[in-house]
């Protein structure tokens, strides 16, 4: 029988919280690469080519004994790997937050994500299948270390500087995942020069996203600290997994008993998240084939966006600290709406105004999310963020059941992105209206957490 451990003495005096906020910016910076160089820029526009060329000009390729289009496969292996998230994700929260070793689950979900990227570089001459299911590995993979990497948000900042923090995060993981984006673009420009065909400059740029994300995440490792752990032996991993599912389970129970304010913000989320990643996750597809734009205009204006939504999240994050965090978000998915009505009439081959409208993306992208993660954080008890949190991920970094499925119905049913896009504006409007209802102070107090000055 294993003797229990002693209690393990943690400091959390301000400096060295800070320390351990400097290390979580970190993984921000780390896998930030998968978002930016794989799901927004070059995975979609080129599993769809190998899918294309795999079909040879017939109007379908076989998925699983299913005709799919070409042009609709990349969205329908996002949806099928938002299902396998919310699975993956809810074990990898319960986990987490039985055995408290939030480090090691968080490392071995980080380190599997950027091995199935790195192996994107064999995805070629029709292998679009082995892209799809790589694709799946390596999104469940950074959705569930992201859930537990959330998770210590409460744990290393106050609730007054939850706001700013994970604004920082959030922000310096636009500027690695732009600087990465930026070489990769030199790259891609080049490629001709450098005596590499497009596609062989494409899987260069995946299999670098997982050598930046795997490299990395070392940093946040050697700073954050497990508050907790079970004695070594004291469970099998079965019995662990165990466990944690039925404590998920009481707090699935408790969530819709006691914390009915959590549960309507969780669904609201759901919502307007949902239209967020759906349209990060097809931008690039759409502005190549619906608006014909080269690949230099189109990386291009979404390399803008990497390094102008640093200084949004900041913007957001600040304005947050003086009107309000919930006042803000609400404003910013105003913008969301704005954004995809005016890209349904954007013209073809429309170069400056397709940069304009990723300006204002830049400017409400990463202040929804970044603002969205601390609100949520004032609104769950303590000692079950990562299972709370991997109810939030459900729609967060590329979780588009709903988004993604009915853009993919939209496409299979008219090949047309614009009717696609235009659909997802009811996703803002709806999770904007939830929101609105929201009682935030009701939902802190229930929780049992102060309420900031201002939220």
């Amino acid at each position: 029988m294993t003797a229990p451990q002693a209690p393990q003495v943690i400091d959390e005096s301000p400096d060295a919280r800070r320390r351990e906020q400097r290390g979580w910016y970190w993984y921000d910076w780390a896998n930030s690469a998968f978002p930016t160089t794989v799901l927004t820029v070059f995975l979609g526009p080129y599993l769809t080519d190998v899918a294309e060329a795999a079909a040879g000009g017939a109007p379908y390729v076989d998925v699983l004994g299913f005709d799919v289009r070409p042009s609709a496969y990349y969205s329908f292996v996002v949806g099928v790997a938002a299902v396998f998230q919310i699975v993956v994700m809810l074990v990898a929260g319960a986990l987490a937050d039985h055995t408290g070793r939030k480090k090691g689950i968080m490392a071995f979900f980080a380190y599997l994500g950027s091995l199935a990227t790195l192996l994107m570089w064999f995805v070629s001459d029709g292998r679009y299948l082995l892209g799809g299911v790589l694709f799946i590995i390596a999104t469940v993979s950074f959705a569930s270390a992201f859930v537990v990497y959330n998770s210590f948000l409460p744990e290393i900042s106050t609730p007054d500087e939850r706001d700013t923090v994970s604004a920082r995060g959030w922000g310096f993981g636009y500027l690695g995942g732009g600087l990465l984006l930026a070489i990769n673009l030199g790259l891609f420009l080049n490629a001709e020069a450098l005596g590499l065909d497009g596609g062989t400059a494409a899987r260069l740029a995946l299999a670098s996203a997982g050598l930046w994300w795997g490299g990395f995440t070392i940093i946040p490792l050697l700073r954050l600290r497990n508050r907790r752990a079970l004695a070594p032996g004291a469970e099998t991993a079965p019995q662990a997994v165990g466990r944690s599912l039925r404590q998920l389970g009481g707090t699935i129970r408790d969530l819709f008993r006691r914390y009915p304010q959590t549960l309507l913000f969780l669904i609201a989320y759901l919502a307007y998240n949902d239209g967020v990643q759906t349209v990060i996750a097809f931008s690039a597809t759409y502005a190549d084939k619906e608006l014909g734009l080269s690949d230099t205009v189109r990386i291009g204006a979404i390399l803008m966006v990497q390094f102008v939504a640093f200084f949004g999240a900041l913007l957001l994050g600040w304005l947050a600290t003086r009107y309000g965090t919930k006042r803000i978000v609400l404003w910013a998915l105003v913008g969301w709406t704005g954004v995809v009505a005016v890209a349904y009439f954007l013209p073809k081959g429309a170069a400056l105004p397709f940069f304009a409208l990723g300006f204002a993306i830049a400017i409400v992208m990463g202040g929804t999310q970044a603002l969205s993660r601390s609100l949520f954080s004032h609104v769950i008890p303590k000692g079950r963020e990562a299972e709370y949190y991997s109810l939030y991920e459900i729609s967060d970094k590329g979780t588009t059941l709903i988004g993604s499925f009915s853009l993919g119905l939209a496409l299979q049913l008219t090949d047309s992105y614009r009717f696609g896009i235009i659909s997802l504006v009811v996703f803002f409007v709806l999770g904007g209206v939830l929101l609105a209802f929201i009682n935030l102070p009701k939902a802190i107090r229930a929780a049992g957490n102060e309420v900031p000055e201002r939220i």
